[in-house]
């Protein structure tokens, strides 16, 4: 990752003193694409430069279903909600198309998890509702061992804890534990098709 000069902050031409803090400073990856370079915590709220964060995932691997399951699980059960939803991303862009609703809803469930866990209980919610949602069609025959019924039901009571009595918008319960709510993606049962986590 690299830093690269950017345009005035604020519009402007350069020297012309438009912009507050004068010209930003572009983060590009080795491709050139604009890309954050700054540091992330576990939840991928971003850190000043120079911090220490966690390690990000790479974008753009291609993973095999069950190995995708397995790495987010795994950053699920690290509390890293986040990273596990770049993941789920990942595969949805890569899923066959009669897939890509399910692999989008397991993105958006994780990232209801993070939003919940960063204190946005309203966020939290309408992304476990879209979540949820979105993995609905797939519960009597859900690919790779995907436990839609139990994510469902968890994704309900995360939901309720949210915004349960006299937590209305604006009020919620403050932030939940990562690691402690973490669900679970898949069925426990390998036989029968569970994810190998």
């Amino acid at each position: 990752m690299q830093h690269v000069q950017g345009e005035p902050a604020g519009g402007g031409e350069p020297g012309s003193g438009a912009g507050q803090r004068g010209v930003r400073r572009r983060d590009r990856d080795e491709r050139g694409r604009a890309r954050n370079a700054r540091p992330r915590d576990g939840l991928g709220r971003p850190l000043p430069y120079g911090a220490p964060g966690v390690a990000r995932q790479p974008e753009g691997v291609s993973r095999a279903p069950a190995a995708a399951l397995a790495e987010a699980q795994r950053l699920l059960d690290e509390g890293m909600p986040f990273h596990a939803h770049e993941v789920l991303e990942d595969a949805w862009k890569a899923a066959p198309e009669a897939e890509r609703e399910l692999w989008r809803g397991l993105a958006q469930l994780a990232v209801g998890l993070t939003h919940a866990a960063r204190g946005n209980p309203a966020g939290g919610a309408a992304l476990l509702g879209r979540g949820s949602a979105a993995i609905a069609p797939y519960g009597d025959a859900a690919p790779y061992g995907v436990d839609v019924a139990g994510l469902r039901a968890w994704a309900r009571e995360l939901t309720g804890r949210l915004t349960g009595p006299g937590k209305g918008a604006g009020k919620g319960m403050g932030t939940v534990s990562a690691v402690g709510s973490a669900p679970r993606l898949c069925r426990g049962d390998e036989a029968a098709g569970g994810c190998p986590v």
